[in-house]
């Protein structure tokens, strides 16, 4: 099946896209979540700007208090320490493992967000790590932290006339420590099961605290109320997913439990 008809638009800058955007225009960025939906139909644009080069998506901002990734960076460049990574290498281990390299090359980290598919790697790991948002609109720009941002199944706090122009991401103290686990049948394939575990306390400084969130749940990703009684043991990852999720079966949140035990694992050093 081929796509339905469109035009092809381009704008040399953010106001030419918000422009564009006004009008109706669907946004392009690396094209490998939009590309099969128009193939398959399931999206229809009347027109479709590209802004995977636009400046001010491609930027990159480092401060002390972490790094600014413009929404257009690609996992491939994130792979590859081409750009700075405030976590000193969770962000490449992670980008790593999405999908394959064809993907990695075109597929952006904002592209990824916005998109919110809930077995997608970014939504997870940056809803562990505590980053944020930035968007931009008719209005001016806002920023929102990406759990707030991702409100479900490819589903997100973006107005219409809003686009992800960046990534907000902290810098975890030097202590701290980082589990991140997924579970696909084969290598490429969207997770079926995901866990992210940050252990950043305050001890010795500033540090971004304690989150354990769970991925690939048909929804956005979730942050579990007590990460410390996961963390310190004095709760089983089952337990806690059979409270915070009380409509699922115990036995649909088996892998997911397990998933949350070997980031657990990973996090504490247990391995």
């Amino acid at each position: 099946m081929k796509p339905a008809r469109f035009d092809y638009l381009s704008a040399a800058d953010l106001a030419g896209t918000l422009s564009l955007l006004a009008k109706g225009a669907k946004l392009l960025a690396g094209g490998q979540s939009l590309g099969p939906m128009l193939n398959l139909r399931l999206a229809r644009p009347g027109f479709l700007a590209d802004i995977g080069l636009l400046p001010e998506l491609r930027a990159v901002e480092e401060t002390a208090q972490g790094v600014v990734l413009g929404a257009a960076i690609t996992h491939a460049e994130i792979e590859d320490g081409a750009v700075p990574d405030p976590t000193g290498g969770w962000l490449r281990a992670a980008a790593a493992n999405i999908a394959h390299r064809a993907v990695r090359n075109r597929g952006t980290i904002g592209g990824s967000l916005a998109h919110a598919d809930p077995a997608a790697d970014w939504p997870i790991v940056l809803t562990g790590l505590g980053a944020a948002v930035r968007l931009q609109g008719a209005a001016g720009t806002r920023e929102m932290p990406v759990a707030d941002f991702l409100t479900g199944p490819f589903a997100t706090a973006l107005r219409p006339d809003e686009l992800l122009t960046a990534i907000i991401l902290p810098r975890p103290s030097k202590g701290a420590r980082w589990g991140y686990w997924k579970f696909c049948r084969q290598v490429g394939e969207f997770a079926k099961a995901s866990a992210a575990v940050l252990i950043d306390p305050d001890e010795r400084g500033p540090g971004l605290g304690l989150r354990c969130a769970v991925g690939a749940l048909g929804r956005q990703p979730l942050l579990l109320d007590d990460p410390a009684a996961l963390i310190e043991g004095r709760t089983s990852p089952a337990d806690a997913l059979a409270k915070a999720l009380p409509d699922r079966a115990p036995a649909e949140l088996t892998l997911h439990a397990t998933a949350l035990t070997r980031a657990l694992i990973q996090a504490k050093g247990e391995n």
